[in-house]
């Protein structure tokens, strides 16, 4: 654990010019990102995320890509069925772990399933920094983001200007597919619980395609 940390490059304050702030943000061979948060914990974020990224990759044919961001509290090695370490390329790179047909990297894959962590705000930066700029991600369509709860000013703005765009039925066997590292996008492809996830994925992936169109096309 201490060597893990002291390879984990410092994040530094301070505020840069805006082409080089939007430079730093880009993750490279990735298209795009999708960040999936929420006010607390426990109320099926990561979930969310895990079965988002199995149907963009398994029903809308997307290369894809899932960062479990929560360090505190990681659980998509266990949502996935992740049991072993990444490996390490010669220029220093993680190589992330496939599963389901979503390339996976998460804290929980770095440390001891029962190893007490307490981050400090320096950490916390370097440790996201690694795991998102030190990770051979390949080519993706989009890297799926399960974020840290949080009820900041940022996450409740945001909120309040979102409209409703899906419902996921609650259902036991979400729980018991998350437990057994079964995503019910996989488990039970039929289920309405599937189908709403389903749905959600392709709405994100048109949702992609007209940004993509509106955007100018700049000639130098």
């Amino acid at each position: 654990m201490r060597g893990l940390l002291k390879s984990f490059t410092r994040v530094g304050g301070g505020v840069r010019g805006y082409s080089s702030a939007r430079k730093d943000l880009r993750i490279e061979g990735v298209k795009h990102a999708i960040a999936v948060a929420s006010g607390k914990g426990g109320v099926g974020k990561s979930t969310t995320a895990v079965n988002l990224a199995v149907a963009l990759a398994n029903k809308c044919q997307m290369k894809v890509g899932l960062l479990d961001a929560d360090i505190y509290g990681p659980n998509v090695p266990i949502m996935m069925k992740l049991d072993r370490k990444p490996e390490v390329t010669d220029d220093k790179k993680m190589i992330p772990i496939e599963s389901y047909g979503v390339k996976c990297m998460s804290m929980g894959l770095l440390v001891d399933k029962d190893a007490p962590l307490v981050w400090r705000g320096p950490m916390v930066s370097s440790a996201l920094e690694k795991m998102t700029r030190g990770v051979n991600w390949g080519n993706l369509d989009i890297l799926v983001v399960d974020m840290p709860p949080g009820t900041g000013d940022a996450h409740i703005t945001v909120s309040q200007r979102l409209q409703l765009s899906a419902e996921i039925p609650l259902e036991v066997g979400i729980r018991k597919g998350s437990d057994n590292g079964v995503p019910i996008v996989i488990s039970a492809p039929d289920s309405d619980v599937s189908k709403a996830y389903v749905d959600v994925a392709r709405r994100v992936v048109d949702r992609l395609a007209k940004e993509e169109q509106s955007r100018p096309q700049i000639s130098l």
